[in-house]
């Protein structure tokens, strides 16, 4: 009785204790290992993903428009476009307390006088609204987050 083998390319068959060898296995070369999978944990690859896509963000809006290095303790002007009207921009100035670095999302928190009454703003660093920032002064700090001065109003009057 002549029984038909199937012709399965570089697989040897075993049935019932008898080994059968397909015609590309005779050849002498050994058999291709299957292709091993590795799975890497995807939660980290996908943060080494956005790390890198926050990094060509920030670097895109760097090359757009100059933005200087701003620390607590710097006296800055901001040039602000008001969202509601697009036209008016308003000029903001005030002392840096804080700055909160997250690549794209980093910002800095801005106190001012407004009518005798200490204003505080927080401003995306990277934002389109945001038109020129121009650093006034820079006053010697001990701190990383001036909170402190929250209760000084003189430290804002002596602008």
């Amino acid at each position: 009785m002549a029984t038909m083998i199937p012709n399965f390319p570089a697989r040897s068959l075993t049935t019932e204790g008898h080994q059968v060898e397909t015609p590309l296995q005779s050849s002498g070369l050994p058999p291709d290992p299957p292709a091993r999978i590795k799975f890497k944990r995807l939660d980290k690859t996908a943060k080494h993903i956005m790390q890198i896509i926050d990094k060509e963000a920030v670097e895109e809006v760097k090359v757009q428009r100059e933005i200087p290095d701003i620390r607590p303790g710097y006296i800055v002007q901001l040039k602000v476009e008001v969202p509601e009207n697009k036209r008016r921009v308003s000029i903001l100035k005030g002392i840096v307390i804080a700055r909160r670095n997250a690549g794209l999302n980093t910002t800095f928190r801005l106190r001012r006088l407004v009518a005798g009454v200490g204003v505080e703003s927080l401003f995306p660093l990277y934002s389109p609204n945001i038109k020129e920032i121009k650093v006034l002064d820079k006053k010697k700090v001990r701190r990383a987050k001036l909170y402190y001065l929250r209760e000084k109003m003189n430290a804002l009057k002596k602008q």
